[in-house]
């Protein structure tokens, strides 16, 4: 089946979630049923069972973690799918920070065994800053859980939003059989399959239905049925345009390991969750319908293919069409490109595309001109700030041990640097043959150090560095400090455990040790204003 290339029929959507909710099996398992792969695969594989789709990087699959978001572009029903899976780590927030901007819908993993944790209640506050819908899947329902009236009590106080359960679970660890779909007033029993890497055999009948009752016999089972005709007597309407607002999370109830009730998390969100979005820009709200062809990048990712030195931009399309060959503006640069190498993505394996449409992500390889952020469009007005910029937290000096490996070491630091993995700062000053690296979290570190080993053969050592609170500076009144002007003017007083340095954008910020080194420097230099994010002129 051939899907029209037109907005209405895109869904662009991340999944997220708080580390080993079980985010990268739910979305291996949307693949399955999306008829991507024949069998899915373990995050944690045994040699006898294959890797994950999403997971593609050496290090991704030696630690069974996602370091970096993934892009699985897919036909399903009428729809074609770009399903974006997001890293739950907290030190690599960023790179799930700037894929939430280019989505327009999410789906949230919850452990039924903890409920909401740290990590979900930040990237859903994200979320809901952006206008983002989502759609709650209470996962691991195979294994001993919380009562599910206390899960959806606790989603509505700690997250404050309503929400409205789809399906309700059937028993809980090894007695959950399956769910009720409230919808459509149906009983979904499951049967196990090997490893979860088959879809599950399903029967379906309505809740007085003697053949299924007789299947339902222990006490957890029987509850949930109460449970489920309570809460249908309380009458409560199904509401798609407040869940589009922001004003209600549908939640399903299931688990991706055995593949309970996935398929029916996807069939409702495709069918419920919102098309392509406008964006704003410089020249006002962008629309998907506009003729204009406009686009952001939002991601780059280097060797994706090892057999290459190539890198790939992540492009959302926000309007206008896109086709092979197209000449567009970098509105950063001014310079006017040629699109020709485009690329339909799924993990790390690519495929030609000729064409795309608003809600769309294109990969776009080869090109060094783009950067996280820019803008490409066929008119100069628009431009786009969709990408958020972060404070870092952590600090490291990054040295190479081998002296006569510095050409293959450096440009594996370059490549590194433009995908945003880290960044690197200038010290004012000078004195460090070493390149200093800002970062959200120290892991960040190790995975430059591993990644410059395993794609450049290039070694490394890492020094942390004792800095843990960073601020953007100037002095009051005057034009904003750049290295080239301050080795003129000078700096302003730093006590111990102060550092003055300048961002990869040559942005004065300087890096104190702790809070009490913070305030005795702003005791110090009155005349300094501090800002957690970049000033601007």
């Amino acid at each position: 089946m051939t899907i029209e290339a037109t907005p209405s029929n895109r869904r662009t959507f991340a999944i997220i979630s708080h580390p080993d909710a079980g985010k990268t099996t739910l979305t291996e398992k949307f693949l399955l049923y999306g008829g991507q792969i024949d069998l899915a695969g373990s995050v944690t594989a045994r040699k006898d069972q294959r890797a994950t789709a999403s997971d593609w990087m050496e290090l991704e699959k030696q630690r069974g973690i996602s370091i970096s978001s993934t892009l699985l572009q897919f036909d399903y029903g009428n729809c074609r799918v770009n399903l974006l899976d997001t890293p739950g780590h907290k030190d690599f927030s960023e790179d799930t920070y700037r894929v939430l901007t280019a989505v327009d819908a999410a789906v949230m993993v919850i452990d039924a065994g903890k409920g909401v944790e740290p990590q979900t209640r930040k990237l859903f506050e994200v979320c809901r800053r952006r206008g983002v819908p989502i759609f709650t899947f209470m996962n691991k329902c195979d294994r001993p859980t919380r009562p599910p009236l206390d899960l959806m009590d606790e989603l509505e106080k700690v997250l404050g939003i309503e929400a409205f359960p789809m399906n309700w679970p059937i028993g809980t660890g090894p007695d959950f059989k399956g769910v009720y779909d409230r919808l459509h007033n149906q009983i979904q029993l499951f049967e196990r399959t090997r490893g979860g890497a088959f879809a599950a055999p399903m029967q379906v009948g309505g809740i007085d239905d003697p053949a299924l009752l007789a299947r339902l016999d222990r006490p957890a089972q029987l509850e949930a049925l109460d449970e489920v005709r309570m809460q249908d007597g309380a009458g409560s309407d199904f509401d798609p345009a407040a869940v589009l607002a922001g004003k209600i999370t549908p939640v399903f109830f299931g688990s991706a390991a055995n593949n309970f009730g996935v398929q029916f998390l996807l069939d409702n969100f495709l069918k419920y969750s919102s098309p392509p979005t406008p964006r704003n820009s410089s020249a006002g709200l962008i629309r998907p319908e506009d003729p204009r062809f406009s686009g952001f990048v939002f991601k780059i990712q280097a060797n994706m293919d090892p057999r290459h030195r190539d890198r790939i931009a992540f492009v959302r399309i926000v309007s206008g069409r896109f086709e092979r060959d197209m000449f567009v503006i970098h509105t950063q640069s001014g310079k006017r490109v040629r699109l020709g190498n485009a690329a339909k993505l799924f993990g790390n394996q690519r495929e030609t595309v000729d064409e795309a449409v608003a809600g769309d992500v294109v990969g776009l390889v080869g090109n060094d001109l783009f950067g996280i952020g820019d803008t490409l469009t066929d008119d100069r007005t628009i431009v786009f700030d969709e990408i958020p910029v972060f404070t870092p937290e952590c600090f490291a000096y990054l040295h190479n041990p081998q002296p006569g490996n510095f050409k293959r070491f450096r440009l594996g630091l370059e490549q590194l640097l433009k995908e945003g993995v880290v960044r690197q700062f200038t010290v004012a000053g000078g004195g460090q043959n070493a390149a200093l690296l800002a970062a959200v979290g120290p892991l960040q570190f190790e995975v430059v150090q591993a990644r410059l080993m395993s794609e450049y053969n290039a070694e490394s050592r890492i020094d942390p560095a004792r800095w843990t609170i960073a601020r953007w500076w100037r002095t009051k009144g005057q034009p904003l400090p750049t290295l080239a002007s301050c080795e003129e003017t000078g700096l302003p007083d730093t006590p111990d455990g102060v550092r003055m340095v300048f961002d990869d954008k040559d942005r004065g910020m300087v890096l104190f040790v702790d809070e009490w080194a913070l305030r005795f420097f702003t005791q110090r230099n009155t005349q300094i204003e501090l800002s957690t994010q970049p000033i601007v002129a």
